[in-house]
């Protein structure tokens, strides 16, 4: 198989991408290893997103919806119908393996094909890696990194480890639901980062006593009916059914690292990029989206990160025709 560019990630910036790419007159391919926008699929059902439909849109294209914010399944079905009328050509589970050759003579090899082309965008997002406790028990089935709904939690014993915006969401919502809430914060108080409509709701429920919260505390191991935590009064054990661990995510810095990719020692563990271009130290390989920010994941998002998109069409355009004519 042959074109001239693939983006690696099928999520919204990497379809932003895809799209620019294609209207700059390229051809280009969408590798995912899992859905179309496989990291939405992850959210928590009927979550509204913090942004208007016009921050989420790309390529142009409308996002209508009910509400004044659009909520995860309303996003979801967008950027299908978005990849359709632009005739994206899409290869979803299907997983890169490895990349081989330099710019304008790449082999990119999944785990079903060998895909030849002169460049690649590597918008792969962050939500697939989360960021471990390191404690014992955290393998045990009633440990999660993810929050779907809070039903299944009704008359539950739920610790939610975090303090967030999705940990103070699941806090909220298991505890409408029916479930018993405890919250283990690492810090001496709710995120001050926390969205403003969401803090003081926790803060107050916290505050009367129906969700407990345990401030400068951490789990320091995990067992089937309880958590063992230290506190700053010294340590305790709390009755747990389940645990959601909701301590945020990172790159997936092995994938990185496998395609050429330098990482800047920093505090965020950047990936090493051109700002003008998003360019990395591998010639020919550039980053789009959340991936840009390393640890630093609440740096880049839809809103700002569909705009890397032009950036790269532009560069790869400007670099790829005389590469073309020279053939």
């Amino acid at each position: 198989m042959q074109t001239d560019v693939v983006i690696i990630g099928a999520g919204p910036v990497g379809l932003a991408c895809a799209i620019e790419v294609q209207r700059s007159g390229l051809s280009c391919v969408t590798v995912d290893k899992g859905a179309l926008v496989n990291s939405l699929t992850g959210y928590p059902t009927n979550m509204e997103f913090f942004s208007t439909p016009d921050l989420i849109e790309i390529g142009g294209h409308p996002l209508v919806s009910s509400r004044y914010k659009p909520i995860r399944e309303e996003a979801i079905d967008y950027y299908r119908r978005v990849a359709e009328n632009e005739e994206l050509e899409l290869l979803l589970y299907e997983r890169v393996s490895d990349l081989s050759g330099e710019f304008g003579r790449f082999e990119l090899v999944t785990d079903k094909r060998t895909i030849h082309c002169a460049a690649v965008v590597v918008a792969t997002g962050f939500f697939d890696q989360p960021n471990m406790l390191n404690v014992p028990g955290e393998d045990l089935p009633k440990v999660t990194h993810y929050f779907r709904e809070a039903f299944t939690y009704t008359g539950r014993d739920v610790c939610i480890i975090g303090a967030k915006n999705s940990a103070a969401l699941a806090a909220l919502q298991c505890h409408r639901r029916g479930a018993r809430v405890t919250m283990v914060i690492r810090g001496p108080e709710v995120g001050p980062t926390v969205k403003y409509w969401i803090r003081p709701d926790l803060v107050n429920r916290i505050a009367e006593g129906s969700i407990k919260a345990h401030f400068s505390a951490q789990v320091t191991h995990i067992h089937e009916d309880r958590l063992e935590v230290n506190t700053p009064d010294g340590p305790i054990e709390i009755k747990n059914d389940v645990v959601l661990a909701l301590t945020g995510y990172h790159p997936d810095y092995t994938f990185l690292n496998h395609l050429g990719v330098a990482i800047e020692d920093d505090e965020t563990d950047t990936p090493s990029f051109d700002a003008d271009t998003h360019e990395t130290n591998r010639e020919g390989v550039f980053i789009a989206g959340t991936v840009c920010g390393g640890r630093h994941t609440s740096r880049w998002f839809i809103e700002n990160g569909r705009h890397h998109a032009a950036l790269i069409a532009t560069e790869l355009s400007r670099r790829l025709e005389p590469l073309s004519e020279s053939v």
